[in-house]
């Protein structure tokens, strides 16, 4: 009994944790440069990956499909790409808007790869990779 209220405190906490990530106003969220994403190792016909305020805190586009991707917390939500308003090449977004739970992922591993911070996680436990190449500064602070 007590695992169960301790995972639920855990899941309530995280939850809490994103959405209060910001004030329910939308915010520009810009394009991170230089950034590099691939799918089950091979490069997608189309995506983008923004960042807002919070370092760690990615907004990344799939084909149509949007995902809050939080490193830190290792967690990633699927986002209604009708809450996505694009404007030039940024994009306007609230994270109030993110869902309760978070989408099933596995196997997340973040590491240093010279110039590039690597995240790379699986879509629940036997799906697709998504790999994620952040540029880094000299000093190890992201570039975005």
């Amino acid at each position: 009994m007590r695992f169960a209220n301790f995972c639920m405190l855990v899941i309530l906490a995280s939850t809490l944790a994103v959405s209060s990530l910001y004030s329910g106003e939308k915010i520009v969220w810009k394009p991170v440069k230089f950034a590099i994403l691939r799918f089950n190792d091979d490069a997608p016909a189309s995506w983008n990956m923004y960042h807002g305020e919070k370092r760690g805190v990615l907004l990344v586009r799939l084909w149509k499909r949007y995902m809050l991707v939080d490193v830190n917390e290792q967690e990633v939500y699927e986002v209604d790409p009708t809450t996505v308003k694009a404007q030039g090449e940024n994009v306007e977004w609230s994270p109030s808007d993110v869902p309760n739970q978070p989408v099933e992922t596995s196997e997340w591993k973040v590491r240093d790869v010279g110039p590039m911070e690597r995240v790379r996680f699986r879509f629940g436990k036997n799906g697709s990779y998504l790999d994620i190449q952040l540029p880094m500064l000299a000093n190890r602070k992201p570039a975005y």
